[in-house]
C-alpha cells in the first residue's frame, strides 16, 4: 500500500464547511514523511476538523486529501479501514475507555484489529507503557490517573499498533507545566524512535515550537504562514507576530463575526 515518497500527506485546494459556516477556503499543505509537523491556529480555525478530514471521518466539499499516495475520500469502506489501521490518534480529551483498566485500554486496538496472541499483547502493552514512563499503572482505572498520566496513557494507546502516522489533537490542553513538557518531549522522542510521522494540532505555541520540524499557521481557512520555528519567530508578518507573541490586537479578532451588539439587544435603529 505504501508509496514511499518524501511526502506522506498532501492536501490540495481543500474546501470544507459546516452548513453555512466556511472552515477551509482552499487550504493546501504538505506533511513530510518521518517529521513532526505542528498545525497552529486560534480556536475555531479548523485544526481538529483537519485531522478528521485526514482520517476520513469527514469528506471535503472540494479539493483532495491524500495520505500515503491514496485519496482518502475516494476509498471504499474496506480501504478506509485499512488506511486507519496505519493511523494513531490521541484524542483531544484523552478518550480513554472509563470502564477499562489502563492495560485493557492499550490492549484494545491490538485485540480488535489484529490476531496477536494474548501473551504477546501482554508484552507489547508493557512496552508501550514503559515508553511513556507508566509501566506501573497497568491495573489502574482512568479515574485513578492524574491529568498528565491520562494523557500519557492516551499517547501509548495512539502508538499501540506502531502506525505510520500519529495525530495528536490538543495534547497539551489542561496540563501543568511539568506534564506539558514531558508530553512534548515524548512526542518528539517517540516519533524519532519509531520512525513515524506526527501531526500536532495545538494552540500552545511555546511547547510546540520546541519539538516540531515544521509549522503551519492557519487562519481564515487557509495557510497564513509556514516554516520552521526559527523562520516564524523571525517573521514580521502581523498575523505571525500577533499569534506567536499573544498580542491582543492584530489580524485575529477576539470577537466572532456577528450582527452589531446593539442590534442583538434591540437597541437603536
Amino acid at each position: 500500500m505504501s508509496h514511499q515518497s518524501e511526502t506522506l500527506i498532501e492536501i490540495d485546494d481543500l474546501h470544507f464547511s459546516y452548513g453555512s459556516r466556511k472552515i477551509f477556503n482552499g487550504i493546501s499543505l504538505r506533511v513530510p514523511r518521518g517529521k513532526v509537523v505542528a498545525i497552529l491556529g486560534a480556536g475555531g480555525s479548523g485544526k481538529s476538523t483537519l485531522l478528521r478530514l485526514i482520517g476520513g471521518q469527514l469528506r471535503p466539499d472540494s479539493g483532495s486529501v491524500k495520505v500515503d499516495g491514496r485519496v482518502i475520500h475516494e476509498l471504499d469502506r474496506q480501504g478506509l479501514y485499512e488506511m486507519r489501521r496505519n493511523m494513531g490518534l490521541m484524542f483531544q480529551a484523552g478518550g480513554l475507555f472509563s470502564d477499562l483498566s489502563v492495560f485493557d485500554n492499550i490492549a484494545f486496538p491490538m485485540r480488535e484489529l489484529t490476531d496477536i496472541p494474548e501473551e504477546l499483547i501482554h508484552d507489547l502493552v508493557l512496552m508501550k507503557l514503559h515508553s511513556v514512563g507508566l509501566r506501573g499503572t497497568t491495573g489502574l482505572m482512568p479515574n485513578e490517573l492524574s491529568g498528565g498520566m491520562a494523557r500519557r496513557v492516551a499517547l501509548a494507546r495512539a502508538i499501540a499498533l506502531d502506525p505510520m502516522l500519529t495525530m495528536y489533537d490538543e495534547p497539551f490542553a489542561g496540563l501543568d507545566p511539568i506534564s506539558l513538557n514531558v508530553i512534548a518531549r515524548l512526542i518528539r522522542r517517540l516519533n524519532d524512535a519509531l520512525g513515524v510521522t506526527s501531526i500536532v494540532v495545538t494552540y500552545d505555541v511555546s511547547e510546540s515550537l520546541k519539538v516540531v520540524d515544521y509549522v503551519y499557521l492557519i487562519h481564515n481557512g487557509v495557510v497564513e504562514a509556514e516554516g520552521t520555528a526559527e523562520e516564524l519567530l523571525a517573521s514580521d508578518s502581523p498575523f505571525v507576530v500577533q499569534f506567536l507573541h499573544a498580542h491582543p490586537n492584530g489580524p485575529v479578532a477576539f470577537h466572532m463575526e456577528s450582527a452589531p451588539y446593539g442590534q442583538d439587544l434591540g437597541i437603536g435603529a
